[in-house]
């Protein structure tokens, strides 16, 4: 009689100490688990022996991104009931009981075992990535991260994204109709824009400059002179012809280089859209420093970055299992109170922050979505594997920002001018843009 997966759940209840949320299906076509629950699909034994050799997260992540792992139902709903389970059952619950120590435990593990089939587990899916060992954040790994996140295909991130190729959080409004993606894309480069003053002349330098989307905008919009600089050469080469296509060569340059090599200023403003989580925090005060450098006095800093809630002991801090593995490799959150208090050591004047934080929630499930009404192509486009990283990634972002886990900020700093004059208007409020 086919019964395995009565049989995961027994063994998953006993190890976890408590119900299983979520229905299970499994190799052999048994099922298990409350009927109206999301159903958790177990495609082959595979995915047990991850699990056991890498519990938790990276063992979960593995087997998901190989297809031993599925989903029928509602992808979010069964992703919020695992995290409540699995990653917030905080240090009391987790401390309860010792599975070396625990009879109950020891002996659901070896049920695990038993079920999971031959040993050893298997090698880890090709879409991990393979990092070389040495200090964080030398600009060889550093390019080495940025080439496995974003080197990923640009017919891929086109279908993922939409005709704006914007790749940071979009800036929607609470009107009936609501915007397009396009249309709140369109709103969040114009309110950055506003916010750094841009104007005929203007000299721009956009820091991770991405497929040339904030550099085209301020050159075409506001007539802005722009240096665009990222460690892609595809998104560089993607940017380049794009310029070429509006015929914007003449007021943006787009160069594949790290911005701690930038010399060329000083600039009237810099925009930073969703690149400094990869900076990490051994760097954090060198990479203040080198905009601070770069900007003329008056010039102003626009940072857009994510931000984790602080720890309560912050040494404890560890970046996501899955997503150094197998998104942003060498990646760091920072609590924004960090990110403001560098920023004022590195000499700038902090005049705004705006937390969008919901805004990132509505883009990720509009990327969600558009990457699933494309699938195959997606498929096409790069591997299987890797449209069910991007696919898993943003649908558990979009949760961990709709449940304030993680936020996302823009933060406006001023380099003081003489006297500590900061150039910014009495009421500096008026930038927000009307989206249509």
């Amino acid at each position: 009689m086919a019964d395995a997966a009565l049989r995961l759940t027994t063994l998953a209840e006993e190890l976890l100490g408590s119900e299983l949320p979520v229905r299970i299906r499994a190799w052999d076509g048994s099922e298990s688990g409350p009927s109206d629950a999301p159903l958790l699909v177990v495609r082959s034994r595979r995915a047990l022996r991850r699990l056991l050799w890498k519990p938790g997260e990276l063992g979960l992540a593995r087997a998901w991104v190989a297809g031993e792992l599925d989903v029928e139902g509602d992808l979010y709903e069964l992703l919020d009931r695992l995290a409540g389970l699995l990653w917030e059952r905080g240090a009391e619950t987790k401390s309860r009981v010792h599975p070396v120590r625990d009879p109950r435990l020891r002996a659901a593990a070896r049920g695990l075992i038993a079920i999971a089939g031959p040993w050893p587990p298997p090698p880890p899916p090709p879409e991990e990535v393979r990092r070389r060992s040495g200090p964080l954040h030398t600009k060889r790994r550093d390019k080495e991260a940025i080439s496995h996140h974003y080197d990923v295909g640009n017919d891929f991130y086109a279908l993922v994204l939409g005709p704006s190729m914007v790749y940071s959080c979009a800036y929607f409004d609470d009107s009936a109709e609501g915007l397009t993606l396009e249309e709140a894309q369109h709103a969040k480069l114009e309110l950055i824009s506003r916010k750094l003053a841009l104007r005929e002349g203007t000299r721009l330098l956009d820091v991770g400059c991405g497929w040339g989307s904030m550099a085209m905008h301020a050159a075409r919009e506001y007539g802005a002179r722009v240096t665009g600089v990222t460690l892609s050469a595809e998104q560089a080469a993607y940017a380049r012809k794009r310029i070429a296509d509006e015929g914007l060569t003449d007021r943006v340059e787009i160069r594949v280089q790290d911005y701690r090599d930038v010399r060329d200023g000083p600039y009237d403003a810099i925009s930073s859209i969703g690149m400094a989580e990869h900076v990490g925090s051994v760097q954090y005060r060198e990479y203040a420093d080198d905009l601070f450098a770069l900007l003329k006095p008056g010039g102003r800093l626009l940072n857009h970055q994510i931000a984790r809630r602080p720890e309560p002991n912050e040494e404890a801090y560890h970046v996501d299992e899955f997503i150094d593995a197998y998104v942003f490799p060498d990646g760091e959150l920072a609590p924004l109170g960090r990110t403001v208090g560098t920023l004022e050591e590195a000499g700038f004047e902090v005049r705004d922050v705006e937390s969008i934080r919901e805004h990132y929630a509505l883009t990720l499930r509009q990327w969600v979505a558009n990457l699933e009404a494309n699938w195959p192509q997606a498929v096409r486009a790069t591997s299987r594997g890797r449209a069910r990283v991007w696919q898993l990634y943003m649908a558990a972002s979009a949760l961990s920002f709709e449940h304030n886990k993680i936020g996302v900020n823009q933060v406006l700093a001023v380099r003081p001018g003489e006297g500590g004059a900061s150039g910014m208007p009495l009421r500096a409020r008026t930038w927000n843009p009307t989206p249509r």
